[in-house]
């Protein structure tokens, strides 16, 4: 039985996950079997991202990682890339990425110097992947850049807006007595958010104290 396991990212709430969500469909009709979907809202450009994390170490022997594309398995700098992937790789497992030719299959059954070569050649072409997802990642950031830059130069940019909803939603979670690992886990974000978000919370009640 082929197994697979899928994950599923996006960078803000803004976005919608379910729109990843035929990727399910296309992964069983290719005959395998789900054994888990990971889902989250974070960014590629980190390595800690929870769900991650838990698929890596949920992983075993064979089993085949399904990703809509490469930037949503990474945005990272090719080396922490690479090592990402090695991780992966170390269970035994592999990724199923469109845009990324898998010839694992073609090196297997293949001696002396065609393996050699369908080696090099599939270790080649995830690393132009990788880096082309990082490119792009590095050409989104500066564009926001040059955009901040101009609004503020004619006097229209408003700041970051709050994120209201994950801001009451990290409150709400601690108040229920969950911790910052798991409150960050919950609410889609980093616990250094939940740290700041819970702090300024803190400081406003006591404002308001007589």
């Amino acid at each position: 039985m082929k197994v697979a396991r899928i994950y599923l990212r996006v960078s803000t709430d803004e976005q919608d996950l379910a729109r990843q969500a035929d990727i399910q469909q296309g992964t069983k009709a290719a005959g395998y079997y789900i054994a888990g979907v990971y889902r989250e809202k974070a960014s590629g450009a980190r390595a800690d991202r929870p769900e991650l994390l838990r698929m890596i170490a949920d992983l075993q022997q064979d089993e085949v990682v399904v990703a809509e594309k490469i930037d949503r398995i990474s945005w990272l700098p090719l080396a922490e890339a690479e090592q990402l992937v090695a991780s992966i790789r170390a269970k035994g497992a592999k990724l199923a990425v469109p845009g990324v030719l898998d010839l694992s299959d073609f090196a297997a059954g293949a001696d002396g110097m065609a393996k050699i070569v369908l080696e090099s050649v599939q270790e080649l072409l995830l690393k132009l992947a990788l880096q082309m997802a990082r490119d792009d990642y590095e050409t989104r950031r500066e564009r926001q850049r040059q955009g901040v830059q101009l609004a503020k130069a004619v006097g229209k940019y408003p700041g970051r807006i709050p994120d209201i909803t994950t801001h009451q939603r990290i409150v709400a979670l601690r108040e229920a007595g969950q911790t910052i690992k798991r409150t960050a886990n919950l609410a889609g974000c980093s616990e250094s958010q939940v740290k700041r978000i819970w702090a300024i919370h803190l400081k406003e009640v006591n404002a308001r104290r007589p």
